[in-house]
């Protein structure tokens, strides 16, 4: 297993970090067939998307937070139930196949962690099957 820590800057984002993923693949995942990335977070995720335009992970976030405004009347105490649903409803891990230690992704696909309370240090494990 391998660990990425990534840095978050914003309460709600995504960092795209495909090519860190790529990078730690090549040197590790060889002869696998899979890669799965996990998020050991409550208010953290990981997904999928584009990575070609910037504005969809503006608009992602927008709607995640249309979904899920973080004004409403939530009773846990630490204030960030709000990203504990958003985390939820993205999901912790992915599941991408391999080619040659290589992701095989869409033309326009990317691998994101999903911030929902940040700033904050967040670790990504990888592993490879």
């Amino acid at each position: 297993m391998y660990n990425l820590t990534v840095k978050s800057s914003h309460k709600n984002e995504l960092i795209d970090i495909t090519d860190k993923i790529n990078k730690i693949a090549v040197e590790y995942g060889k002869n696998k067939s899979a890669c799965l990335i996990f998020v050991p977070h409550t208010t953290a995720a990981v997904t999928i998307n584009e990575n070609a335009d910037p504005d969809v992970k503006s608009d992602i976030i927008m709607g995640m937070n249309r979904m899920v405004p973080d004004h409403m009347d939530f009773k846990h105490m630490e204030g960030n139930s709000d990203a504990h649903i958003k985390a939820s409803l993205i999901g912790a891990s992915e599941i991408i196949p391999l080619q040659d230690g290589k992701l095989i992704l869409g033309t326009w696909q990317g691998v994101f962690l999903a911030e929902f309370d940040g700033p904050r240090n967040r670790k990504v494990l990888i592993s490879f099957l």
